[in-house]
């Protein structure tokens, strides 16, 4: 049922004002004789106030500052009345929003880091001087310009046309090429999005640093490595039975399986230190990924001697685009790693499959399992979540990190799943632009026939 409509007050005391003029008017005609002229009259005249008052109020609209609203009584003096106070509460609040603005742009250009306020379509609409500093924009001239034209490294395109602005990326600084700037993207707003800008140069140098030290001692580290293991070459004859070295036999064993286990870290120490350089090799080649796990099939059966269950499921036609050396490494540590950790009698059950979202390789185990807040930490350089196990084992504690290294060249991602007692899923996810698989093959074929 719709609602009746009532008229407010000030309506009704302004037509009943009006009334009483026109009435007041009629009778003042009937007295001289022209009581319809009267009343024209009257009507008209506030007619004319009427429209006197509306046009002052458009002109308000339009200049409110040099136009003055007229003093009124009835319902235009409420009006205007009404508007005057509407406008003062609306200066107070631009006051405080005012000074609310400047205490951010005073607190802003206070921060080290460069800060950019950026609209939907990336222009730029503000900036602190730390951001003019870092990224050399000019102001007012870059204002309104789109910052992908201004910052012009492949990095930060990339990482600035896409939608997930997870994490963030370090490229050179468009202004000194010697300067390592890290910039991340946070959305806010009606599609607005805040850039902040940070120098790691120090940073940058100092893991450059870190990386050659440990290239460096690795390296220095094989001489006498292998001066070592010669003389071990050279005694063992005589540490077998009847030799003169008899009694050495167990000390010399022990030796050679300390200068074996240290091999293998230095290896790994140099492969890591190969996959943190970032040295990007442009070639790509094409994988054939089930003869590369067929290799890790074997060495895994070798490793386990018969003591586990390992079962290969794998999809013969897919492949990968990528470097050999890197992916073999992500599978042979993630294989490794189940047969370490999984006690005799154990299932490892590997699988290298497709879908519409790209390639993965998963490796499931029966082992002994990870705890929750174990789980962040795996891929750090020689954490161990039980070191006694891995150090009778020959871990080293650089497997994980390997792969984690790795799988970021091939522009992959490592997911973990675990449950203490019952086992451990890794899972490496690569995306379609690396995949290639035998019916895409076959559709080339086809398409050139």
């Amino acid at each position: 049922m719709a609602r009746a409509w009532v008229p407010s007050p000030e309506l009704t005391r302004e037509v009943i004002g009006t009334a009483l003029k026109v009435a007041l008017a009629a009778v003042v005609g009937l007295w001289i004789g022209y009581p319809f002229t009267a009343t024209i009259l009257a009507l008209s005249l506030i007619l004319i106030l009427h429209l006197r008052y509306l046009t002052r109020l458009r002109r308000w609209f339009d200049q409110p500052k040099l136009v003055m609203l007229p003093i009124a009584g009835g319902i235009w003096g409420e009006v205007f009345d009404g508007l005057l106070n509407l406008q003062k509460r609306n200066r107070k609040r631009k006051r405080k929003l005012a000074a609310m603005l400047s205490e951010f742009q005073s607190s802003t250009e206070a921060l080290p880091d460069g800060a950019v306020v950026l609209g939907p379509n990336g222009e730029i609409i503000w900036f602190n001087p730390a951001a003019q500093a870092l990224l050399g924009l000019r102001l007012p001239q870059d204002l309104g310009l789109r910052i992908a034209n201004l910052v012009r490294k492949p990095a930060f395109t990339d990482y600035f046309s896409r939608d997930d602005y997870s994490g963030e990326v370090e490229c050179g600084s468009p202004v000194n090429s010697e300067v390592m700037l890290a910039f991340r993207i946070i959305p806010y707003g009606n599609g607005q999005r805040l850039l902040i800008v940070r120098d790691v140069s120090e940073l940058s140098r100092l893991e450059t640093a870190r990386r050659d030290f440990v290239a460096n001692a690795s390296h220095e580290l094989r001489t006498p490595l292998t001066v070592l293991r010669g003389y071990l070459d050279v005694m063992e004859p005589e540490a077998r039975r009847g030799g003169s070295l008899e009694e050495w036999s167990a000390p010399m064993s022990e030796m050679r399986a300390q200068a074996a286990r240290m091999e293998s870290l230095i290896n790994d120490l140099l492969k890591l230190a190969r996959l943190e350089a970032n040295i990007i090799n442009t070639r790509q080649d094409l994988l054939d990924v089930p003869k590369m796990l067929a290799r890790t099939q074997e060495q895994a059966k070798a490793m386990s001697r018969g003591q586990h269950r390992i079962d290969f499921d794998i999809e013969a036609d897919l492949r990968l685009y990528g470097r050999d050396s890197e992916t073999q490494s992500v599978f042979t540590n993630l294989v490794s790693n189940a047969v370490q950790y999984t006690p005799a009698g154990g299932v490892i059950n590997v699988r290298w499959w497709g879908d519409d979202s790209g390639a993965h390789f998963s490796v499931a185990d029966t082992g002994i399992g990870i705890s929750e807040k174990d789980l962040p930490r795996l891929t750090e350089r020689f954490y161990r979540v039980d070191a006694g196990r891995s150090r009778s084992t020959g871990g080293t504690g650089l497997g994980l990190s390997i792969v984690k290294h790795a799988l970021e060249h091939l522009d992959g991602k490592l997911s973990i799943e675990s449950e203490i007692g019952v086992g451990t899923t890794f899972t490496c996810s690569f995306p379609i632009h690396r995949v290639h698989s035998g019916s895409q093959r076959n559709e080339l074929r086809t398409s050139i026939g």
